[in-house]
């Protein structure tokens, strides 16, 4: 049976379809809380089901919009944010970061900036990026920026090594000893996985919805087949 050149292209219209919405896929959860002191910590798993990547947004801070497209109000405490494979207390430390480590990830924009004390456009949001993960369960975590895994400073460091508590006790920020904020205990973060590997993944790309790849799809076929009339009526013509 011959197949209709027309229904060729509408193949390759819907097959550029289905790879258009699958490609760049993304899935993003936004968390938030409250944390009760600052000794306290939030945690959350993740599962990848092929190699891919985990994107860690924080806004408590310097508020702003998550990708739920909730406004999270500034004045939050200044977030640690940790990946750590597997699940549990034998979970090993993958990557993490606050703004008190000196591999620090700034978390702004999207996240706002702050004033502490005198001291404007402070940022203390973080973006943890960790690209090439195997598939597998993995643990997100975080804590104050001061309530730090021991983990952190350890080779094959586990969730279960305990932490180093520097907060003094205080949901606090500081710039240096003259200019200090005292943060609340509200916390926001946006735990985004994606598949794929090598280089970051900044965050969702916004995909065109289904319905507008399928009009775009229309209009071809329909442009293909308006050219293909006339074409083939000036061959009759010709032939006249």
């Amino acid at each position: 049976m011959r197949v209709k050149p027309w229904a060729r292209v509408w193949a390759l219209v819907l097959g550029a379809m289905v790879w258009g919405q699958a490609r760049g896929h993304a899935d993003t959860v936004s968390y938030t809380g409250t944390l009760a002191n600052p000794e306290d910590t939030f945690s959350t798993t993740v599962t990848l089901t092929a190699s891919g990547t985990v994107t860690l947004q924080t806004y408590g801070f310097g508020g702003g919009v998550n990708a739920a497209g909730t406004t999270i109000a500034p004045g939050g405490f200044d977030a640690f944010v940790g990946l750590f494979s597997g699940t549990g207390d034998g979970a090993v430390f993958v990557d993490g970061t606050s703004d008190i480590l000196t591999n620090y990830m700034p978390g702004c924009p999207p996240a706002g900036t702050a004033t502490i004390g005198s001291v404007g456009g402070q940022c203390g949001d973080v973006t943890l990026e960790l690209t090439g993960l195997s598939a597998g369960t993995y643990t997100v975590l975080l804590t104050d920026a001061a309530y730090l895994p021991a983990a952190v400073y350890e080779i094959g460091g586990t969730l279960g090594d305990g932490f180093f508590d520097l907060t003094g006790g205080a949901f606090q920020t500081c710039v240096d000893e003259n200019n200090c904020n005292t943060d609340t205990a509200d916390w926001a973060l946006d735990v985004t996985t994606g598949a794929g590997s090598g280089g970051t993944t900044p965050g969702p790309v916004p995909e065109p919805p289904s319905v507008e790849l399928a009009g775009m799809g229309m209009l071809l076929v329909t442009a293909w087949m308006y050219r293909r009339q006339r074409q083939e009526l000036n061959e009759v013509k010709g032939r006249a």
